[in-house]
């Protein structure tokens, strides 16, 4: 069965490329044609446009940045959305907002298609080995059909019932992995500050109980000044918010989640947005210096 890809950023450009190397037959589109081009040589066709994917492709993959690029891309609210999606399954990977998903779902459907969230767990390095964690959610039907297609990209993946339950679950997830990275920051940070020798102070945390693969991931960029995208900044902020927003919606508190949100705005209001999740470091260092923005 051809598979179609849409969206090739820091993400989705190594999920395609697993899936194209993997054997699918694997068609791809996305707004900016060149970051196509690897994924041409690893065999995918190259769509020149949305409608041309839909046509070929009765199972379509989204990883696009947001919901804006979601509906600009599928057309939604135009006479294109209808005929693109319908008899087509529309695997949602990305992360947006619980309520914008079910929303989708119900236009996907009310137009004769299919959808299944599937977003995921990890950053470039994992998409690049096939080791992300996928939440799936819809109709189970849908969702069995689906799930063999993740194999290629994902080391695991789990059933969180119907939709948004799996944007829902991402979203828990990323609560901790946000205060995880930020509080490993701060910690580097501090010991830093103290005067300590900071590779001690890691091999130190790495090898008791607060070791992670987290911590094994972004402890050595750390250490290197290597701000170099795994999960950029600017994301995590977007991400931070969209917890944020389903947490105030349900009534939930999410006190150490709020001062993060505060750090990852000073991060990219420093103009760090481009860079990896680890330079919150780099606003906690502002305040202790007494400098730049403070939300």
């Amino acid at each position: 069965m051809d598979v179609g890809f849409m969206g090739l950023g820091v993400m989705g450009q190594p999920m395609a490329l697993r899936l194209a190397r993997s054997g699918a037959r694997l068609i791809v589109w996305n707004r900016s044609p060149d970051r196509c081009a690897p994924l041409r040589e690893a065999g995918a066709r190259v769509a020149a446009t949305v409608d041309e994917l839909f046509e070929a492709a009765p199972v379509v993959v989204l990883m696009l940045a947001d919901s804006a690029a979601i509906d600009s891309a599928l057309g939604r609210d135009t006479r294109e959305f209808g005929p693109r999606v319908a008899g087509r399954t529309v695997v949602h990977m990305g992360t947006t907002s619980p309520a914008y998903s079910r929303g989708l779902a119900a236009d996907v459907r009310a137009a004769g298609g299919r959808y299944v969230e599937a977003p995921v767990s990890g950053s470039r390095e994992p998409a690049e080995a096939g080791r992300l964690v996928a939440m799936l959610a819809g109709e189970p039907g849908d969702v069995a059909a689906v799930r063999p297609f993740l194999e290629p990209m994902c080391r695991e993946t789990f059933l969180c019932g119907q939709v948004p339950g799996a944007l829902l679950m991402k979203l828990a997830v990323n609560l901790f992995l946000i205060t995880t990275v930020t509080g490993l920051a701060e910690s580097f940070h501090f010991a830093e500050r103290q005067g300590l020798d900071t590779k001690l102070f890691l091999d130190v945390l790495d090898a008791g109980p607060m070791a992670s693969g987290v911590s094994r991931m972004k402890a050595p960029k750390l250490l290197a000044g290597d701000f170099g995208v795994q999960a950029a900044a600017l994301d995590v902020l977007t991400n931070n918010r969209l917890v944020a927003d389903a947490a105030r919606s349900s009534g939930v508190a999410s006190p150490l989640l709020d001062v993060c949100h505060a750090l990852f705005a000073d991060t990219v209001a420093l103009g760090h947005g481009g860079l990896d999740m680890v330079a919150v470091l780099r606003a906690i260092e502002a305040r202790t210096d007494g400098i730049g923005p403070a939300t």
